[in-house]
């Protein structure tokens, strides 16, 4: 109860301290140095594999449950495979640890598909390897306005005046 009656004979120390606290925050929030998402590097290996002729559930048995099998058992540092078969293709992408080294990973990765190549159905080329990379940000993307979209509102905002 005594806060009230200090609030109501002294009104501008309330709000000057509400002003101190509102400027303070801004104050720290500018100056924060700690990130609540910071940046990441998750280095990805994309495998495509090429035969044509076969349906998704043969794709899965001949092609990506071997080369799957391949992969874990002597790739160092994946993190998680994740595979999807189409007719005739088959994309098996591979996340990898973001400390591991991407070079070295993929030279693992050509080896064993070299290597598989070997038992997986007869007329089957060696894969295409890409490398990728998820990077995870900060900041958010920043939004550019752009004086087109302006003039198209501004021109439909002319043609309803116009029209009325």
């Amino acid at each position: 109860m005594w806060i009230v009656r200090l609030a109501l004979r002294r009104p501008y120390t309330f709000v000057v301290l509400a002003l101190l606290i509102g400027v303070l925050g801004i104050v720290s929030i500018a100056t924060m140095t700690v990130d609540i998402f910071p940046a990441i590097d998750i280095p990805v290996v994309t495998v495509i594999w090429n035969y044509s002729g076969l349906s998704p559930t043969e794709m899965q048995d001949r092609i990506v449950t071997v080369s799957e099998r391949a992969f874990t058992t002597t790739v160092n540092g994946i993190e998680h495979i994740e595979s999807v078969s189409l007719r005739g293709v088959a994309v098996t992408r591979l996340y990898f640890h973001p400390a591991v080294p991407i070079e070295a990973a993929i030279a693992q990765v050509n080896a064993q598909a070299q290597q598989i190549v070997r038992v997986l159905p007869p007329g089957i080329f060696p894969p295409l390897i890409i490398q990728s990379s998820l990077r995870t940000s900060s900041s958010p993307p920043a939004r550019r306005r752009s004086g087109r979209a302006n003039t198209t509102s501004r021109s439909t905002a002319a043609r309803r005046s116009s029209v009325t």
